[in-house]
């Protein structure tokens, strides 16, 4: 059953080394994300279950330890997905076994990774789920649902950016529909709404290139008859991008 949830947003410059001069502009953010997994440490899961928007090479269920790599993005830095054994290494670090798979996470998820990095989790093991954007909201739940059921106890950190189209400069340029389409998913994140979630246009989402939507669906099946509260810790579109992140327990 899903016992807590944190919402937080995922572009690869939340990691200072990749936004480089421009780090301290999302320092607010950073310390909003710590609050929020302070939440989930807090709940003492069975199970945290990473969620995060993928193309389609980062689709599908990553094991503890998967690698992650902000390379691409001009930096050598490398992350591992889940909780470091007492000598400091990961599971499956070394290159043997099935947690260390060929693939590397997606950028949502090794964004989560460095998250959780940051924050020193141990508090219980770690899967990561790339969705696609293409996932359709009845299935989006209906993993979601599943997902609550793999444990007594199941925490979920949901990675994902809100509409990419607030400015002119924004990645999607200026869509006057995007700040009342942003609005509508914080008051559903920060009330801990499941029926708004999943009532999410899919086509408009799509448009405003908001890549949060499957994840923040898989959240509302997950979160389905479990009774939890919700709380905005933060809600801003900086560069033009709505980046909310919320705590749900």
């Amino acid at each position: 059953m899903l016992v807590a949830a944190s919402v937080c947003p995922c572009p690869p410059l939340l990691v200072p080394d990749v936004a480089a001069g421009a780090a301290p502009e999302l320092d607010a953010a950073r310390a909003a994300c710590t609050d929020a997994l302070g939440v989930l440490a807090a709940s003492r899961p069975d199970l945290l279950v990473v969620v995060g928007p993928a193309a389609e090479s980062g689709r599908g269920p990553h094991p503890e330890g998967t690698r992650g790599s902000f390379s691409g993005f001009g930096v050598d830095l490398d992350v591992r997905l889940g909780r470091p054994t007492a000598d400091g290494a990961h599971p499956g670090a070394d290159g043997a076994g099935p947690a260390s798979p060929d693939r590397e996470l997606p950028p949502s998820l090794a964004v989560a990774a460095w998250l959780l990095e940051r924050t020193g989790w141990s508090d219980a093991p770690v899967e990561g789920l790339g969705v696609g954007e293409p996932l359709e909201a009845e299935r989006c739940v209906r993993t979601g649902e599943q997902i609550g059921g793999r444990a007594g106890r199941v925490a979920l950190l949901v990675m994902g950016d809100a509409s990419a189209c607030r400015t002119l400069k924004a990645p999607g340029y200026l869509d006057e529909r995007a700040k009342d389409f942003d609005a509508l998913v914080a008051r559903a994140l920060g009330a801990a709404d499941v029926a708004a979630l999943k009532a999410l246009d899919t086509s408009l989402a799509y448009e405003l290139k908001a890549a949060g939507r499957a994840p923040w669906q898989v959240l509302a099946g997950a979160a389905e008859g479990a009774g939890l509260g919700g709380a905005l810790l933060y809600d801003d579109a900086p560069y033009g991008v709505g980046y909310l992140v919320a705590a749900w327990s």
